[in-house]
């Protein structure tokens, strides 16, 4: 029998295999979540102009030497600037101009002094009048509360690298740029096909001996959540012109990738394995890995295919180490090591010797992580996947883990980890 191959080999095999596709130019407000095509950089100073930080006053700061609530300054005010007007003054000795926040500072002024800390009180209304001249109640140095040209970013710098999966700051950096679209790899295309002659869709009658398909809708969520397009098609009954015909559908949508769930294993019944190898190649079968062993992944008439387990677990686990960074790589996303934390064990676990990704729910317990087993650990059973934070990963020959022991857990959920 044929060794097992390492989870970390396959994934790198896998992973080189894989190519970017093309780019495409797409709205900013359209961008969450996409992956830049080539790196941003900035065509202008942000901001472009120095800029008031708060509601106040522009002043030389020399005129305000000395100033204090027992001994203020007065100065005479010359302009009002509101954001988004340009100063059309300069102040000279003694002049002071009303500014709000984000407003252009005026010529001659190198400070601003907060309304707070004057004789003044505006009404939030925007109806106070335009005093003729301010009182300074503090003294305040060159500089304060000013924003110069370029405190954000400068021309020419490179603000986000291609490769780079675009989050809510990164669309608002962009769009201060005055970048209205983003070059971005274009999203894959994922066909999806389920079989087994038990399985029947969701909203349909069981018959005895049926299940529902619960691979179908999870591959596609699976999918859409890593960035790609889901395209699933109906599910094939285990005969070989059922599954051939299935995989003729699915190269009919011009796929970037194809993704089957059960019927890859050494079962009678289990004919996607045969349909593959008679429409393409398959490249590496079973995988040192728990569960989910009978992971096949290949190519159909040149396009990238994986064949994972039926069981919903098998499917799930075996989606999150090997699909997701083809479909990573396939967006130009840059490969980044899954999020991980280290745990105790709050109990024992087993293994049969491969590597096992076993899940955990995880509790805060003495300023450590502790992981305890959130049941059954039958790749049947999902509703222990839908409880677990996080996949406990006991290594190659690890067959009993104590408690007290410790492990890394991949996370399944966001964690609020500790600084």
């Amino acid at each position: 029998m044929a060794e097992l191959l390492n989870v970390d080999d396959v994934v790198g095999r896998i992973v080189r295999a894989v190519q970017p596709l093309s780019s495409e130019t797409v709205p900013l407000i359209d961008a969450l979540q996409r992956v830049l095509a080539q790196d941003v950089v900035a065509p202008v100073d942000v901001p472009s102009f120095a800029s008031s930080s708060m509601d106040g006053y522009a002043v030389r700061a020399g005129d305000t030497s000395g100033a204090s609530p027992e001994t203020p300054v007065r100065l005479r005010v010359v302009a009002d600037i509101p954001a988004g007007a340009a100063p059309c003054v300069t102040l000279g000795a003694g002049e002071a101009a009303r500014i709000m926040t984000g407003a252009p500072v005026p010529e001659g002024a190198d400070a601003i002094v907060p309304v707070e800390d004057t004789g003044e009180t505006w009404r939030s209304d925007g109806s106070s009048r335009l005093s003729e001249a301010v009182e300074v109640f503090r003294t305040v140095e060159s500089g304060a509360y000013v924003r110069p040209p370029g405190e954000n970013l400068r021309a020419g710098e490179t603000v986000l690298e291609q490769g780079t999966v675009l989050r809510p700051q990164d669309i608002g950096i962009i769009a201060s740029l005055g970048l209205a679209e983003v070059p971005v790899y274009r999203r894959p295309r994922v066909a999806i096909i389920s079989t087994g002659s038990e399985l029947v869709e969701p909203g349909q009658p069981l018959a005895p001996g049926q299940i529902y398909n619960s691979n179908g809708p999870m591959l596609a969520a699976l999918v859409r959540s890593a960035g790609g397009e889901a395209i699933v098609l109906r599910t094939a009954p285990d005969t070989l012109d059922a599954v051939r015909s299935c995989f003729d559908v699915a190269l009919q949508s011009a796929p970037d990738l194809i993704i089957s769930s059960a019927g890859v294993s050494v079962g009678t019944h289990d004919v996607v394995r045969a349909v593959v190898e008679e429409l393409g190649e398959i490249d590496l079968w079973r995988v040192n890995v728990r569960p989910g062993k009978p992971l096949v992944y290949g190519h159909v008439q040149g396009v990238p295919y994986f064949g994972l387990p039926g069981n919903p677990v098998s499917a799930m686990v075996t989606f999150d180490l090997f699909v997701r960074p083809a479909l990573d790589r396939l967006q130009g996303a840059r490969q980044a090591a899954p999020p991980e934390i280290v745990a105790v064990l709050g109990e024992a676990f087993e293994s049969d010797g491969r590597r096992s990704y076993l899940r955990v729910r995880l509790e805060r317990s003495a300023g450590r992580w502790v992981a305890y087993s959130t049941g059954t650990q039958s790749s049947a059973a999902l509703l222990s996947m839908v409880r677990a934070d996080g996949l406990l990963i006991l290594p190659e020959g690890v067959r009993h883990a104590a408690p007290g022991s410790e492990f890394s857990v991949r996370l399944l959920r966001p964690f609020a980890l500790p600084g």
